[in-house]
């Protein structure tokens, strides 16, 4: 892979990871690296009801926090795919299939530059 196509993939991963980011603090706050890396903010709704007002409030939460369970699991798993993506390339093993072991195809990487498998062996896998 040229340098330049290397340089713009690894432009193009690091500003995804600021956005996830961004988008993760908003929902969780990080946590420590030996256990999960981010930890989801359980919502409060503002409001000093009692009855049966404080627990619809209460069912809110929870379907709130039941909501943004999937949505925080999914930021987190794409922050590791380009974590890991960014490591490769530290160690110049980026863009090699991590099942045959060729050379990933250069368009599959523009659009997705933190993918771990070639078109053929990704088809095959699933």
């Amino acid at each position: 892979m040229k340098k330049a196509s290397l340089e713009e993939l690894k432009k193009k991963l690091k500003k995804e990871k600021r956005q996830i980011e961004k988008e993760l603090k908003k929902i969780a706050k990080e946590g420590s690296k030996q256990k999960e890396s981010w930890l989801l903010r359980f919502p409060k709704f503002n409001g000093g009801e009692s009855g049966s007002g404080a627990l619809e409030k209460g069912a809110d939460e929870v379907e709130e926090y039941t909501t943004l369970l999937p949505i925080k699991h999914n930021f987190q798993q794409r922050l590791k795919e380009i974590d890991l993506a960014l490591e490769k390339m530290k160690k110049g093993k980026y863009g090699i299939c991590e099942k045959c072991g060729k050379e990933i195809e250069t368009e599959l990487l523009k659009a997705y530059p933190e993918t771990r498998f070639c078109q053929k062996c990704k088809i095959n896998f699933k």
